[in-house]
């Protein structure tokens, strides 16, 4: 057994879904509460604790995405994924395209976030550019959790 073969076995939802896609869709639909949490670190004023908590996430949602990327394109990409679904091709598609559009839109703005933070609180942006990027991250899950419920639950 090769040292990825682990990924592609059965996952552990009970759906058609292989490991990894179970895997990072539990991730993904926690992001939300460890965004939050950090977010509660700052609104307790432990800015600290904030800071690295936020760096945290962001690099273990970059590897998670990385992780998730691999799988796709080792396993076969979208069309091979569709294929046990009873949903049309065209609707899991602009499902697909919005979850990527807000995915990677919410990626730009957090990076941005994360490496303009010091100038971000000089001009007092960082609380509402904060925000923008919490949403897109409930976003990103959402629409993760609806991609995954379209390609391996229906």
């Amino acid at each position: 057994m090769s040292n990825m073969e682990y990924m592609f076995h059965q996952g552990f939802f009970g759906t058609r879904a292989p490991f990894f896609m179970d895997l990072v869709t539990l991730i993904v639909a926690l992001l939300p509460l460890l965004v939050g949490s950090a977010i509660y670190f700052a609104r307790k004023k432990r800015y600290k604790l904030h800071a690295f908590s936020q760096i945290f996430i962001y690099i273990f949602s970059v590897i998670v995405v990385s992780y998730f990327e691999f799988g796709v394109r080792i396993g076969g990409g979208f069309n091979y994924f569709l294929e046990g679904s009873a949903i049309s091709h065209n609707y899991a598609f602009v499902v697909l395209m919005l979850h990527i559009a807000i995915a990677v839109m919410t990626l730009i703005i957090w990076s941005v976030t994360m490496t303009t933070v010091k100038k971000q609180l000089a001009t007092n942006t960082h609380k509402k550019v904060g925000m923008i990027t919490f949403a897109g991250v409930v976003m990103t899950s959402l629409t993760g959790i609806w991609v995954y419920l379209l390609l391996f639950v229906y």
